[in-house]
Formats: structure tokens, C-alpha cells, sequence
């Protein structure tokens, strides 16, 4: 049966031409701003470039990092997915009540957690495709499904007492680097790899592009769809599970406005929300300009909100930007 395209019509081919071209250019121009901010905030701060805080910077920026990855995948497709921080209270929480409630081990409970975070993206998958669901309107469903069934599982208390080897986890170190770093690391990888050189992600980007020329290409539609929110919603797992690991517990809240974060790093990283457009390399340059903002600012005493403001203007920047662009080409 077809499927209504979410964009208008397009030139596929042309769209992946200029895609590639002007890749670099976002991620060049976001190379040079961190180095400026970072010359800049060493200057203002004197201890932006001390060992301990830029160990807490990358500490900071992982977990919204590999959230900010498993967005970028659905916006290259032209979608949206307003769930992915419900997802990263879900994993977290229902691992840690299989640890304590259940006594579950560490490695089962972990599992669990993420698997059923990407059978979240598998419904999300199934609503937008089959269901010919918006992205936006059956994601936020599902964002509110999920914050209403994690607050009755836990009802809404914080889930402490969890094993030492999970809750020290996110503690350690391997090679003098965090292992959220670590593993942060092992998922921009392996969403470059996904992205960049397999079959899949060409795909991601071509229905991104053009839902119909890609049908009529022959592509099977609803694995990309399903593929697509079930890899997001699986990052989002385990970055859920670094979550309570952090913490040492199983937070109800864990992940509220995860999602902003996550459009916001995309966006400013170069990704377009037409789709099509966006790269891992430029997510992850975006996630690390707003924690380094976020960090700087604390340094030099500025209100969070104030903060807040500035990062949502470089969204309407980005996108202003983006939209330029596609108007002059």
C-alpha cells in the first residue's frame, strides 16, 4: 500500500549532490567555534582547561550526547522524535527496579531496559508507518505514555540502593578517560559506520530526501521506518542506563528535556529538519558547543536561564541558516 510522503516533491539526486558538498562546511565552521569559545572561556575563566573540569565536561556532555546521535538519525529521515527522553527514564528506571524490586543482576536488568526502549521505537516505527501517524504527534504520544507508566512503576519515588558494579560504572575510568566518554565514543562509531557506509543509511538519507522517488526506487519503506526509530529509541536506552548509573539510582525524572537537547545539538550540528541532511561528526561538535556553553556559563556565575536563551537562539540561527540556504540553491 503506499505511503503519503511527509515532504513535497524533490530532486533526489541534486539533494544528495549538495548534501555533499556542503557537509564540511557546517563542520568546519563548528570546529573553529569551539576552538574560539574554548580560547575564550580559558581566558575568562582560568580553569576551563584544568584537568578536573574538562573531565566533567565530557562526563556531562555523553549521556545527552549519545541521545543527540539517535536523534540526528530520525531528522536525517524527516522526522521527529519528541519520546527519546521519556525513553532514557524508562530504561533507567526499569533497570533499576528489576536490580532492586525484582533482584534481577546487573546484566539482565541492563537488557531488559534497553530492549524494551527499542521496542518503543519499533511502536513509534509502526504508528508513523502503518499508522501513517505524524512523527510529532506519535512520538509525543508516546512521551506521554511512557513519563504516565514511569511514574506508576516507581510510584514516583527514586529507586536507591543499587549494586555497587552498576552504580559505579559510570565512575570509572579506562585509559584515564570516563567510560561514559567510553562508551559515548563506541556509539559515534558505530553510528558512523551505520550512516556513512552501509546500505541502511543511504537509505535514511534518500527518504529523507524523497519519500516517493525512494518508494519508487523500490526501497521496502517500512524497514527504514522501523529501522530508523527502533536505533534512535536504542540509544536512548543506553544512555538511560548511564543515566542511573550516574546517579546511582533509578530516577522517575531522569530525562525531561532530553529531547530539546537532542533537536538543538542535531540542528547546530547541521542536520535539517526537511531531512536528508546531517551528519554524526556535526551532532556530536553541536552536543560538545552546548555543554561547553553550559559549563563556561557556570564558571562565570551567568543565570541558567540566560543560558537556555542563548542555546535556543543558535536553534533559530541554525535553522534560519538552513532555510537560507535551501532558498538560494
Amino acid at each position: 500500500m503506499e505511503k503519503p510522503s511527509m515532504r513535497g516533491m524533490g530532486d533526489a539526486p541534486a539533494s544528495a549532490r549538495r548534501r555533499k558538498k556542503t557537509r564540511r562546511l557546517p563542520e568546519g565552521t563548528l570546529i573553529v567555534t569551539i576552538v574560539v569559545l574554548a580560547i575564550a572561556l580559558t581566558f575568562s575563566t582560568g580553569n576551563f582547561l584544568t584537568t578536573h573540569n574538562l573531565y566533567n565536561l565530557v562526563r556531562q556532555t555523553s549521556i545527552n550526547g549519545i541521545v543527540a546521535i539517535g536523534m540526528t538519525f530520525v531528522i536525517i529521515s524527516g522526522g521527529i522524535d519528541l519520546s527519546v527522553g521519556a525513553v532514557v527514564g524508562c530504561s533507567g528506571i526499569l533497570a533499576a527496579l528489576l536490580m532492586k524490586d525484582v533482584n534481577q543482576g546487573v546484566l539482565v536488568s541492563c537488557f531488559a531496559g534497553v530492549l524494551v526502549s527499542a521496542l518503543v521505537g519499533v511502536v513509534n516505527g509502526v504508528l508513523i508507518y502503518n499508522g501513517r501517524v505524524p512523527p510529532f504527534i506519535a512520538t509525543l504520544g508516546s512521551m506521554t505514555m511512557l513519563r504516565g507508566s514511569i511514574m506508576l512503576a516507581s510510584d514516583a519515588r527514586n529507586i536507591a540502593g543499587l549494586p555497587r558494579s552498576f552504580s559505579d560504572f559510570a565512575q570509572d575510568d579506562f585509559l584515564g578517560l570516563p567510560m561514559l566518554f567510553i562508551v559515548w565514543l563506541i556509539i559515534i562509531a558505530v553510528a558512523w559506520f551505520i550512516t556513512r557506509l552501509t546500505v541502511f543509511g543511504r537509505k535514511i538519507y534518500a527518504v529523507g530526501s524523497n519519500v516517493e522517488a525512494t518508494r519508487l526506487s523500490g526501497v521496502d519503506l517500512k524497514w527504514v521506518y522501523y529501522g530508523t526509530y527502533t536505533v534512535c529509541s536504542l540509544f536512548c536506552g543506553i544512555a538511560g542506563i548511564l543515566y542511573a548509573s550516574r546517579l546511582r539510582s533509578g530516577i522517575p525524572t531522569g530525562g525531561q528535556g532530553y529531547e530539546m537537547d537532542a533537536i538543538a545539538a542535531s540542528v547546530i550540528g547541521g542536520a535539517s529538519l526537511s531531512g536528508a541532511e546531517g551528519s554524526i561528526l556535526g551532532t556530536v561538535l553541536g552536543a560538545v558547543i552546548m555543554a561547553m556553553l553550559r559549563n563556561g556559563g557556570n564558571l562565570l556565575g551567568v543565570d541558567p536561564f540566560v543560558l537556555e536563551i542563548v542555546i535556543g537562539a543558535l536553534i533559530v540561527v541554525a535553522v534560519l541558516i538552513d532555510q537560507n540556504r535551501k532558498a538560494k540553491g
